[in-house]
């Protein structure tokens, strides 16, 4: 079983669906409602310190995927900027430079730590299938 992490990192705040001009989601009548599902919306990082004011640049989006095979550590790293993420399957342990720890399970999201150092660890057992 592969471990997937799913992070996306923000400049600026994102919509999470677009809204019609009545300020409702869209429907199509032949498909069906289009259902929405909030994930996140946070002020914070998961230590509880507030978010870093946005920088007065172009925004850009970046999502990345990753995969974490069990036993694997990521190494010691910081985020210079807002940064999120949901785990799509598996178990995550994140732990800052302090020892701090967040534990994330499948499904779980998270606001990453903008520049603190942390590193995260896949403390699974579950073999990786290919």
């Amino acid at each position: 079983m592969k471990y997937l992490i799913l992070m996306a990192l923000f400049y600026f705040s994102i919509p999470v669906f677009a809204q019609s001009q009545n300020g409702n989601a869209s429907t199509n009548q032949h498909h069906g409602e289009i259902k929405v599902k909030q994930i996140l919306k946070a002020t914070k990082q998961w230590d509880g310190s507030p978010l870093p004011p946005y920088p007065l640049k172009d925004p850009e989006i970046t999502i990345l995927s990753y995969e974490i095979p069990p036993g694997i550590r990521l190494p010691m790293h910081k985020h210079p900027v807002i940064n999120a993420g949901v785990v799509l399957q598996g178990k995550l342990t994140v732990i800052t430079k302090d020892g701090k720890q967040l534990i994330l399970n499948s499904g779980d999201s998270i606001v990453e730590l903008v520049n603190k150092w942390h590193y995260g660890v896949n403390q699974g057992t579950v073999p990786e299938n290919d």
